[in-house]
């Protein structure tokens, strides 16, 4: 197999190449600068490598214990991360087979009343006998078939990863002073880890925390990567108060603010970007109010959520446990016709 650039990969596997930059930053894959070659590459067992990341990643598997269940020699300790995930989606089977069942009560209870109009009332919450029933209720998990296809599998990963309203917040960002610095670079630590280091120093030293104990922390590629040079950057911000003063090298600038499609993701599940660009674009009430240009990543932000606590941590550079909001700057649809007055 000949070697792949970051392009051709994040092709094939539908996924970002900030993502790929993310899985080489804590190691689970590596890329090779080949001497007289502009490309980062991949080579055959890496691609085997990302086969296995991506597979897991569609079973739900976290990025940590992706990380273990590759690095580990001791088949116990596999067994033991699987069984804990298998628990977990038998919790949630349980829970949604509880919900199913008690649907299906409702149903066939107004189904014995629905020739009777005295009884068509949605009054089955107060019913004493149903809600003991709901303590009795038995709870079946779904039968599985011996054996699953790639097919199968791709349309399970599909269907729960459809994101719906209650998973996306409608957001108002406010305009503000903000304190940004940009990075260039194909390394897979940087710019991102550069950008990073100086925000925090200058956060730290400035005291910005105790200033505006209320900043706020945004990044986003640029510009971002479009070839198989792997060409990009990363702007971070920090908000500011209008009269601060920032330091070289970093700049000061204005965020004009707005309203923002926000959805939540632990570190590293950089693939639901794909999520919310899909519900933006498919959404009924809401368009999107980008603009499509590399440069600034299409307008679109990635914040990181509770930003100051975790700088004073002693392992603030440890990303376990951090969340970003993914940031998709919208407006409501506007429909054409006349209202009934």
């Amino acid at each position: 197999m000949e070697l792949q650039t970051i392009s051709q990969i994040s092709k094939a596997f539908n996924l970002s190449t900030r993502a790929l930059r993310y899985y080489e930053q804590i190691g689970l894959i590596q890329s090779e600068k080949k001497e007289d070659y502009a490309y980062r590459v991949y080579s055959e067992d890496m691609v085997k490598r990302l086969q296995q990341i991506v597979i897991l990643r569609k079973l739900r598997i976290p990025l940590k214990q992706i990380a273990e269940v590759l690095q580990s020699e001791n088949t116990a300790e596999v067994i033991d991360t699987f069984r804990q995930n298998l628990s977990e989606v038998d919790d949630e089977i349980t829970a949604l087979s509880t919900i199913r069942d008690i649907i299906s009560s409702f149903i066939t209870r107004l189904n014995e009343s629905i020739h009777d109009s005295t009884k068509i009332k949605l009054n089955l919450l107060d019913d004493t006998d149903l809600l003991e029933a709901v303590d009795s209720l038995s709870i079946q998990k779904a039968p599985l078939k011996e054996e699953k296809t790639a097919e199968d599998l791709q349309a399970a990963s599909e269907k729960l990863n459809k994101l719906t309203d209650r998973d996306v917040r409608i957001v108002y960002l406010p305009p503000s002073d903000v304190a940004s610095y940009q990075v260039i670079g194909d390394g897979p630590n940087e710019p991102e880890g550069h950008c990073h280091e100086v925000i925090n120093s200058f956060v730290r030293e400035s005291n910005l925390a105790i200033i505006k104990p209320d900043l706020r922390h945004f990044g986003f590629n640029a510009p971002n990567p479009v070839d198989e040079t792997n060409y990009h950057g990363y702007e971070m911000w920090v908000t500011i108060p209008n009269d601060f003063s920032v330091p070289e090298p970093l700049v000061k600038k204005h965020f004009a603010g707005g309203l923002y499609a926000a959805h939540m993701i632990p570190i590293g599940a950089f693939e639901e970007w794909e999520w919310i660009a899909t519900w933006v674009s498919n959404n009924e009430k809401y368009e999107y109010n980008g603009a499509w240009q590399n440069e600034n990543m299409f307008d679109w932000l990635e914040e990181q959520l509770n930003y100051i606590n975790r700088l004073d941590l002693p392992n603030d550079g440890d990303d376990e446990g951090m969340q970003l909001d993914l940031l998709i700057p919208i407006k409501p649809k506007i429909f054409s016709g006349t209202r009934n007055a």
